[in-house]
């Protein structure tokens, strides 16, 4: 198989299965727990909280860990004093843009930020929201399916001059580009462990004590009283080596990808009929959505995987439901083009061999012989 959907998940690093696996077998005690076999798995996921601390320039105590990226979210959107107003961006992940819906339903004003037709965030729009005047502001850092990277530092700073909290979606960026959460000035950043070759079930919220957050699960003190559960020690520890890895192994990774997506998109625009979306803006160095005429991106996509070819018509989450992705929608693209989209998110043992193999299957399938 040909795996190019690596913004929904990456497979795991054998390096983090090999320090996960002590503590799926041997060590496998509460860390909780007061005596010595408690306190080994105790100090391992207090070393795993600095190594991710280190990947993002945060201090150790201000992570609170989570079940994923998804968690993280919604426990960043707690920090909304009741009955004040909330703006998010409109092409937010379903993980911010449900849950914000569901507080209008509770009575909360939401305003949606727009994008332009390259899915970035104008300064017309933040001047827009800072006469709005929100209590707090969700805009993610890199979207999951055009690969668009928003100016966060810049309009984190317009923000929080008024006094606005700031929340930045940061899952799809860590590991790809460079991500320092004291450098892009938000109050809280969501992380998560399996976008970058760790372990599914663990992310991580990263807040200041600016923030007063809401736990979404009562019964225990763990995680500063914020995430009550035993925690998934196994995966943190895994998260923590992963992001060890990543910081690492960045600039190595980056460049691989991004000599990958630029063959990809040579290749790809030789075809007729394609478009790729948000060319012109900057983009993580992995990922390429495009859309073609006249055809079906779910069947398309389908005729792939038939050939052995892993790609998504757009976010894992949100995907099946035959409409047109809600990002492209918000970038103006028009609905049957969007219908038609398929995006490639490349990873680090791709090769220049899998991107040639694909587009000419892909030119075969777009203009059959």
């Amino acid at each position: 198989m040909i795996y190019f959907d690596h913004n929904a998940t990456t497979p795991i690093d054998d390096r983090v299965l090999e320090a996960m696996l002590p503590f799926l077998t041997t060590f496998y005690g509460n860390p909780s727990s007061l005596y010595r076999h408690g306190r080994l798995v105790r100090s391992a996921i207090d070393s795993a909280r600095e190594q991710i601390a280190a990947l993002v320039g945060a201090q150790p105590t201000q992570l609170i860990f989570t079940s994923g990226g998804t968690e993280a979210n919604n426990l960043a959107l707690t920090a909304i004093k009741p009955q004040a107003k909330l703006a998010i961006s409109a092409i937010e992940h379903t993980s911010i843009s449900e849950p914000a819906d569901n507080l209008a339903r509770l009575g909360h004003e939401l305003k949606l930020i727009g994008v332009d037709r390259n899915g970035l965030v104008s300064q017309d729009a933040i001047d827009e929201t800072l006469q709005y005047h929100p209590y707090l502001v969700s805009i993610m850092l890199a979207n999951n399916e055009t690969g668009v990277i928003q100016d966060i530092a810049r309009y984190a700073q317009q923000l929080r001059d008024k006094g606005i909290l700031v929340h930045t979606d940061a899952v799809q960026a860590l590991g790809k580009i460079t991500v320092l959460y004291n450098e892009l000035g938000v109050n809280m950043m969501t992380i998560s462990s399996h976008k970058i070759y760790g372990p599914k079930g663990c992310g991580a919220l990263i807040f200041d004590k600016e923030v007063s957050l809401k736990a979404l699960f009562l019964g225990g003190g763990q995680e500063q009283g914020f995430r009550a559960g035993t925690e998934n020690s196994p995966a943190i520890i895994g998260f923590g080596k992963a992001a060890e890895l990543a910081g690492a192994e960045l600039a190595q990774r980056a460049a691989h990808l991004l000599k990958l997506r630029n063959l990809l998109e040579d290749r790809l625009t030789a075809i007729p009929g394609i478009s790729i979306f948000a060319k012109e803006a900057q983009r993580l160095p992995n990922t390429v959505q495009f859309g073609i005429e006249g055809m079906d991106g779910e069947m398309l996509l389908m005729k792939l995987d038939q050939k052995g070819i892993a790609v998504s018509s757009g976010s894992a989450c949100a995907s099946g439901g035959g409409k047109p992705s809600p990002v492209l929608a918000a970038m103006g693209v028009a609905s049957e083009l969007a219908k038609s989209a398929i995006r490639i998110s490349l990873g680090k043992t791709n090769t220049e061999a899998e991107i040639i193999e694909f587009t000419n299957l892909l030119q075969a399938l777009v203009i059959p012989g």
